[in-house]
């Protein structure tokens, strides 16, 4: 079942690899469709995957559909899903700049227009928790405060969305942000970040960002303070 959305699943994963996010089988990319998620399986490398290999599971952790344990982080991913009702995609990342952050502050600055844009403006980094636990899910849902993106300290980013592509987008943007601001930041001056109001006006051009109707990819989901 859900045969196209596997294929959605598994090519979001790919272009995790593309842009650097993850390594190896790093990571794990979870969408809910109607009364069931699909997370990626534990342990394998996203071009190998087939839509075979996607377990389907219900939002109590029952598999319903595929061989394959799903994710170590699935505890985590249902609790986001359960917690959240509106979020329908999660994307769990190890992207290095995001998290390098993460390791030296409590919030990562909203410092150029494509990070408001895609993820709503700065983002939270949230208590160390292990991997593989429950806690990492209550953790990004304590920290998420209306942002479509949290930093795992020591470990690496949470990102949720309406679609598949609006969680992508918050991934690929953060880490690029990331990588801006930690080369502003060796220059040993100030960095000149967003103002509240340059966040509010970015974030409502990327309401209608795209062709026509593309826009409801990136509205449903997140707000601004």
């Amino acid at each position: 079942m859900h045969e196209r959305q596997k294929e959605e699943v598994i090519s979001t994963g790919r272009m995790l690899d593309r842009y650097g996010l993850v390594a190896l089988s790093g990571g794990n990319v979870s969408l809910r469709v109607g009364e069931h998620i699909l997370v990626t399986p534990s342990g394998l490398m996203y071009e190998q995957l087939t839509p075979d290999d996607v377990p389907v599971l219900t939002p109590a952790g029952d598999v319903v559909e595929g061989d394959l344990r799903p994710s170590v982080d699935t505890g985590a991913l249902l609790h986001i899903y359960n917690a959240m009702p509106e979020v329908q995609a999660v994307i769990h990342t190890h992207q290095p700049y995001a998290t390098a952050l993460g390791l030296s502050m409590d919030e990562l600055p909203c410092c150029v227009t494509t990070m408001a844009n895609a993820v709503k403006g700065p983002v939270r980094v949230a208590s160390f928790t292990s991997a593989a636990t429950e806690e990492m899910g209550v953790q990004a849902v304590a920290n998420l405060d209306g942002r479509l993106a949290v930093v795992l300290r020591k470990h690496g980013v949470i990102a949720i969305g309406a679609t598949l592509k609006q969680a992508l987008y918050a991934c690929v943007y953060l880490e690029e942000a990331a990588k801006t601001y930690a080369v502003a930041k060796s220059l040993g001056e100030p960095v000149d970040v967003l103002t509240d109001e340059q966040v509010r006006e970015a974030v409502g051009v990327f309401d209608n960002y795209g062709q026509s109707g593309a826009g409801a990819d990136f509205r449903s989901v997140g707000s601004t303070r």
